[in-house]
């Protein structure tokens, strides 16, 4: 079982860095639905926003992203810990896959190498925070670091 440390005295740093990278992603979706308007949902053009390629399927997928992040970090607590996991693994993942076809017919999320870059960065700030986002009581916490300290 993964152990992830409760109350860590870091979480509000971290959980900042990821109101930051959620930022980034819904901005970056919202200007790219209004950058890429009126083109194929698929279009694979030369449309610049933030520094990344983008067209009207990964400004959607991007502000709808951004905007469960935003939310999870909002709302905080467990919920949060749970989504920046989740979105954490996901989103570097999700890079990956782009990074095999991005030079084929199939990037048809028009990506370039600057947004797997990205992509992997903010998944990765997102995924630290997330490790380090879980709450609980101080009974919880207490019980918690003396169960670390027992000789196994």
């Amino acid at each position: 079982m993964a152990h992830y440390p409760l109350n860590h005295p870091l979480r509000p740093l971290y959980r900042f860095l990821a109101f930051l990278a959620a930022v980034y992603v819904t901005l970056f979706g919202a200007i790219g639905l209004g950058v890429t308007a009126g083109e194929p949902f698929f279009h694979r053009g030369a449309d610049w926003v933030l520094g990344l390629r983008t067209n009207p399927a990964t400004a959607w997928i991007s502000l709808l992203v951004g905007l469960v992040l935003l939310a999870a970090v909002v709302v905080g607590r467990n919920l949060y810990h749970q989504v920046a996991l989740v979105l954490g693994w996901g989103i570097p993942a999700w890079a990956m896959v782009v990074m095999a076809v991005i030079q084929t017919d199939a990037n048809v999320f028009n990506f370039s190498m600057v947004n797997v870059v990205v992509l992997t960065v903010v998944g990765l700030i997102v995924l630290t925070a997330g490790l380090y986002a879980k709450t609980g009581s101080s009974d919880d916490a207490r019980h918690e670091a003396e169960a670390a300290h027992l000789p196994r």
